[in-house]
């Protein structure tokens, strides 16, 4: 009878052990990748004061994540776009908000802030906010810096130029999680 109590507390003790150390099935683990696409952007550059400019427009492009075995396409990109420009230093801010939609359909939202050096690059904060399908409740980011084609601002007299621009943006450790 000893015995079976002995047993019966070590499987108690063991099974105890297990479950502090196990993850439960129902908890989120985080997932780093690294990503980057190639963009094309569109839209307008504005005059806005004596000493800046805005470009008001959208990116888009493929979105590529790198694997061990090179970079592998992962979906489509959109990010409607608004940067600032301080005319005489080059200062740029910029803002948007991107939808990147996978080949099955599920979409995945995030927020863009970042600050940098006109024809440098500006890099900032992605914050993801939302999904569709697979990517429902996920949340993370991470930092990224986007490049440009753009070359020296020139305004035509109306105050206002259409601009087509190409580049980068990459995130070398996208953490995200999903529920």
């Amino acid at each position: 009878m000893r015995t079976v109590k002995s047993i019966c507390l070590a499987a108690l003790a063991g099974a105890a052990l297990i479950a502090t150390l196990a993850k439960p099935a129902f908890a989120a683990e985080e997932t780093v990748i690294s990503a980057f696409s190639a963009w094309r952007g569109v839209g307008h550059l504005v005059q806005t004061s004596a000493t800046e400019a805005m470009f008001v427009g959208s990116l888009d492009g493929t979105v590529y994540v790198n694997t061990d075995k090179g970079p592998v396409e992962a979906g489509q990109m959109v990010c409607p776009a608004v940067v600032r420009i301080d005319l005489a230093s080059g200062l740029q801010t910029g803002t948007g908000n991107c939808t990147m939609t996978a080949e099955d359909g599920a979409r995945l939202f995030s927020e863009l802030n970042c600050t940098g050096v006109h024809l440098v690059g500006c890099s900032g904060e992605m914050k993801l906010t939302g999904g569709t399908g697979r990517f429902e409740g996920v949340a993370g980011g991470g930092a990224f810096t986007l490049r440009s084609s753009l070359n020296d601002i020139e305004l035509t007299s109306a105050a206002s130029a259409q601009e087509t621009a190409h580049g980068i943006i990459f995130w070398p450790e996208l953490r995200y999680t999903l529920p």
